[in-house]
């Protein structure tokens, strides 16, 4: 996915012009491991592009939590859910930066309403990737591999491309998070029998990730191995 490209609607425009972006900082509520709160920063305004950006990964996490919580009721694999309640600390993390800097929350805007989204590219791709992980246990969990290598290739462009501290301690740990879900996802899929082959990133990037241990730290510290520790006991019947 480009971050590139601009994603700001009318609402996100006015909220800008007319919101204060400075936030002051105080001692997180949520403990040192919050993913969404860097304690020691200092305010600093977000851009348009950085409020766009902030914007989509709103989505961007949604629609890997609703993905898996699809195929957690379609295939007996903890691993969906697992990495389901994973994906919905994401989601509060970047809610916390929307609000602490007076944006708007597109996945408000239905009620978060599982399967709708705001962004059309979004959209089009939860699309796809419901019906593939209906197919088979195993399109589930290469549909699963492929969110999470877009995600890391979007968080890393997200951290590339700001200053502001409080988004590259957020970026940072939704990137940790993603790593350690696709070393869970490729590792699902290895054990059952397939070779897996990158789908996103280079081969090499995917290698060397899967390859290294699981990362602790920011919001890995709570379950973001996504089920790392599931033995792999699960038959991929469908319920």
């Amino acid at each position: 996915m480009n971050l590139n490209r601009t994603l700001l609607t009318t609402a996100l425009l006015t909220a800008l012009a007319t919101t204060s972006v400075f936030a002051a900082h105080g001692p997180s509520q949520s403990g040192t491991n919050d993913p969404g709160t860097c304690v020691n920063c200092v305010a600093t305004p977000v851009d348009e592009q950085e409020a766009a950006t902030l914007t989509f990964m709103r989505e961007e996490e949604k629609l890997a939590r609703d993905i898996y919580r699809e195929a957690a009721a379609l295939w007996t694999s903890s691993l969906f859910a697992n990495i389901a309640n994973s994906e919905q600390q994401h989601m509060d993390a970047v809610l916390k930066m929307l609000s602490k800097y007076g944006l708007p929350d597109p996945v408000a805007t239905a009620g978060d309403l599982p399967g709708w989204f705001s962004d059309p590219e979004l959209q089009q791709l939860y699309d796809d990737l419901a019906k593939q992980s209906a197919n088979s246990l195993m399109d589930a969990l290469l549909a699963g591999a492929l969110i999470e290598e877009v995600d890391i290739e979007d968080n890393q462009n997200a951290l590339d491309a700001t200053d502001n501290l409080d988004l590259q301690q957020l970026y940072g740990n939704l990137l940790r998070g993603s790593r350690n879900h696709l070393r869970a996802f490729v590792g699902e899929i290895e054990r059952l029998g397939v070779v897996y082959e990158a789908q996103h990133l280079e081969q090499e990037e995917v290698d060397t990730i899967v390859n290294s241990p699981v990362e602790r730290g920011g919001s890995g510290n709570r379950g973001d191995s996504g089920g790392n520790d599931d033995n792999g006991g699960n038959s991929g019947s469908r319920r």
